[in-house]
C-alpha cells in the first residue's frame, strides 16, 4: 500500500484541491489519496474562524464518497487538540503498518518555507516522503538547499483558487459554480454556512 496525506482546514473543500490529489495520486502511482481535516491547525496564523467539524466532514464526504482512490480520516478529529503533523504520521504508520517510503506527505510551496518551524520537523522528513505543490510566487533560493534535497517537487497544475476566496464568494453572493463540486454548493446554501 502506498498513499498520500493531504491535510488542510477543507473550508470548504474545493475542486482545486481534488485535481491536484488525482494528479499526485497518478504520478507517485499511488494506491490512495487519504483528505485529513485538521482540529486545530497549528499554522494559521490568521485569527479566521472555522467552520463546525461537522460541517467540514460533511462537506469533504460528499466530494470523495464516490472515488475509491480517496479516503476520509478523522485522526487528527478524533485526537483533538493542536494537530501535528508527525502525530499523524506516526500514528498513520503504526495502524496500516506502513514503511516511510510508502508513505508520502504533501505540503504547498509555501508551507515549505515555513518548515523549519514545524514541531519535529526533522522527524517528518525522515518518517515519510514529503511532496512539494509549488504555489505561485514560489522560489526555490528561498530554502535552505538541504530541505530542497530532502523534498519531493512534483509538476502539479497550479491552481490558484484559495477557500478564502470562496468563502468570500458566497458571503457576497457572486457565482461559486466553477469552484466547488455542485452538491457543496447546494450543502454550504441549504445549511447557510459563508453567510445568508
Amino acid at each position: 500500500m502506498k498513499l498520500c496525506l493531504f491535510g488542510g482546514t477543507f473550508d470548504p473543500p474545493h475542486n482545486a484541491h481534488f485535481i491536484i490529489a488525482e494528479a499526485i495520486r497518478e504520478s507517485l502511482d499511488l494506491n490512495k489519496i487519504v483528505f485529513i481535516p485538521a482540529f486545530n491547525p497549528p499554522h494559521k496564523f490568521d485569527n479566521t474562524p472555522v467552520s463546525s467539524v461537522e460541517h467540514r466532514i460533511a462537506m469533504l464526504k460528499l466530494c470523495i464518497d464516490d472515488f475509491p482512490q480517496f479516503e476520509f480520516s478523522d485522526i487528527e478529529l478524533k485526537r483533538g487538540g493542536i494537530s501535528y503533523t508527525i502525530d499523524t504520521i506516526l500514528e498513520v504508520k503504526q495502524s496500516m503498518g506502513l514503511k516511510s517510503k510508502d508513505l508520502h506527505f504533501l505540503i504547498g510551496s509555501d508551507s515549505l518555507a515555513q518548515f523549519k518551524s514545524w514541531h519535529r520537523w526533522e522527524e517528518i522528513l525522515k518518517e515519510s516522503q514529503v511532496v512539494v505543490a509549488r504555489r505561485p510566487r514560489f522560489e526555490k533560493s528561498d530554502i535552505d538547499p538541504k530541505l530542497l534535497d530532502q523534498v519531493t517537487f512534483l509538476n502539479l497544475p497550479r491552481m490558484e483558487i484559495s477557500s478564502t476566496e470562496i468563502r468570500d464568494r458566497f458571503y457576497s453572493d457572486r457565482m461559486t459554480r466553477f469552484y466547488v463540486p455542485t452538491a457543496v454548493s447546494e450543502y454550504i446554501k441549504k445549511h447557510k454556512i459563508y453567510g445568508s
